[in-house]
């Protein structure tokens, strides 16, 4: 999988935690109104929408650990061969820099023999 599917992928799930806190939001609002009824709260009701939100926030939980997890786990660089390539230049031009002195010495040498 590539990194653009997995930041969409990782970009939908986050959208879907959103809706589900969305929705989370709406069951605990739902169970204050149920509260706040004059005739008083429906026992079934508030059980019904405790266990939904219960079950909701684990999976939340769960989601946004496992988001986090992978965020930390992100290595935008990793492949990147920035480093390399400058240790190769800087390896070239030492070379280059090592044979010009070679060379000097090589005219050097043919130099004196040429005197002698």
């Amino acid at each position: 999988m590539d990194s653009s599917q997995t930041q969409t992928t990782s970009l939908q799930r986050l959208q879907d935690v959103e809706k589900k806190i969305v929705r989370v939001l709406e069951l605990a609002g739902g169970v204050m109104d149920e509260l706040a009824n004059p005739t008083g709260p429906r026992k079934e009701f508030i059980n019904n929408h405790c266990s939904e939100f219960m079950h909701m926030i684990k999976g939340i939980q769960s989601t946004l650990r496992d988001e986090i997890k992978s965020a930390c786990e992100y290595r935008p660089f990793e492949k990147c061969d920035y480093s390399y390539r400058i240790s190769n230049e800087i390896c070239c031009k030492k070379l280059e820099h090592v044979l010009s002195q070679l060379d000097a010495m090589k005219q050097a040498i043919d130099q004196y023999h040429d005197a002698v």
